[in-house]
């Protein structure tokens, strides 16, 4: 049987054999209409969410889109027909740690509204802009935009995704780590960590909320905000737009990201021989970062031993220019683990994930990134020759996930 495979904006055919198991996600049904758009979000602009004199919208950046240029004039229809001025609607846009679009990026990403609007590019290094309202009890401290604590209305507009070690991305993780500061990011990331056990937290995995320190602390941060409204979407396979909730409250974004797992969590707990996933094309491989969320989603599925084969082009490379420094260094995994213990650094968690997977099972990469970048990352890069002859001479069990960034075990 044949099938076609997402690769960056290109895709691939392969060929199974007919006893391979397909591995695919629950398609949201498109249910979106304007007037019903109207209707909701205008029954939540009441009380004290109706002061318009300045208005923030947080939305996500180009590795988390969500059809903006067709939504976001809704939006602001609605809130100019309510007596909002566009000089007093302002867009923030929730980097995290990720680097700043382009112009010609956020112009793609959100359309015509980047240019009539006011956009902010969040920067967590720029410790000026916030404010210290409060310290988690794992530590984390709550620091704020004053601008968004000086906003009459904060809106936060993204999709709902899983998050390989955070739950799920998307709702509270918008304002935070979204918009958070750098320092406190990075200790909300190292409760990935089990400092007493040594390894990474088993507790923190994608789906999973409840009992997930990483997510319990997001929710404490969640709970010291000021109030604002939520609009959440639910993407299909094809990263398009198919489902819009709305909400208050940390419970309306709870109820979502159970509807979220209807689609994307597996009913199967079996594991294969061998795996051939894609991430599902751009921009989920946009680079090495977001594609890690779709090997480690589809790594669930390989028994020890086993293979991936991952086809994530980035285009953009590793993604965060320090990243291969943990690679680099040859450091085995306890002395990486130790490292971080002791001072968190970017993407250290999915170092930390990339190494235990690699000693588990072999993963071999069809990707942009070169050989080197390949080897020190534990893959090896492979051409699509050799992805056809391991599958024609495979034994025993193989499983084909046409969307592993969006597919949990």
């Amino acid at each position: 049987m044949n099938i076609s495979l997402k690769f960056g904006l290109q895709k691939i055919s392969l060929n199974f054999p007919e006893s391979a198991r397909i591995l695919n996600t629950r398609e949201p049904e498109f249910n979106i209409k304007k007037d019903s758009f109207f209707t909701k979000f205008k029954s939540l602009l009441r009380g004290k969410y109706g002061n318009f004199d300045k208005i923030a919208i947080v939305v996500s950046d180009k590795t988390r889109l969500c059809d903006y240029p067709i939504y976001l004039p809704w939006l602001t229809e609605i809130l100019l027909n309510k007596g909002a001025k566009e000089e007093n609607i302002t867009f923030y846009i929730a980097y995290g740690t990720h680097s700043k679009q382009t112009d010609s990026e956020s112009l793609a990403s959100y359309g015509n509204i980047f240019k009539e609007y006011s956009f902010v590019h969040h920067d967590c290094n720029d410790f000026d802009v916030f404010k210290n309202i409060g310290t988690t009890k794992r530590g984390t401290d709550i620091l704020v935009r004053k601008d968004l604590l000086a906003s009459s209305l904060i809106i936060t507009f993204g999709p709902i995704s899983h998050h390989y070690f955070a739950g799920f991305g998307g709702g509270r993780k918008l304002l935070f780590p979204g918009l958070g500061e750098k320092n406190a990011i990075y200790h909300n990331h190292s409760l990935f960590l089990d400092t007493e056990n040594k390894k990474l937290n088993a507790s923190c995995q994608p789906g999973e909320l409840e009992g997930n320190p990483v997510a319990e602390d997001l929710k404490e941060i969640d709970h010291s905000w000021p109030p604002r409204l939520s609009i959440f979407g639910i993407l299909n396979s094809k990263g398009k737009l198919n489902q819009i909730y709305f909400g208050k409250t940390y419970t309306d974004f709870v109820k979502v990201c159970e509807t979220y797992n209807t689609y994307y969590k597996s009913k199967t707990q079996k594991q294969f021989d061998l795996v051939i996933a894609s991430s599902g094309g751009y921009p989920k491989d946009i680079n090495f970062i977001q594609a890690h969320k779709s090997i480690h989603h589809a790594s669930a599925f390989v028994k020890n031993g086993g293979k991936l084969i991952i086809l994530s082009k980035c285009r953009d490379g590793i993604g965060n220019p320090s990243f291969l420094e943990l690679f680099e260094t040859k450091e085995n995994q306890d002395i990486l683990f130790e490292k971080l213990s002791q001072k968190y650094e970017g993407n250290g968690g999915t170092a930390l994930a990339m190494k235990e997977k690699t000693n588990r099972i072999q993963i071999f990469a069809l990707t942009r990134l070169d050989e080197k970048e390949c080897q020190l990352l534990g893959m090896k890069k492979i051409d699509l020759k050799e992805i056809k002859n391991i599958i024609k001479n495979g034994n025993g069990s193989i499983a084909v996930i046409p969307n592993a960034s969006m597919l949990i075990k």
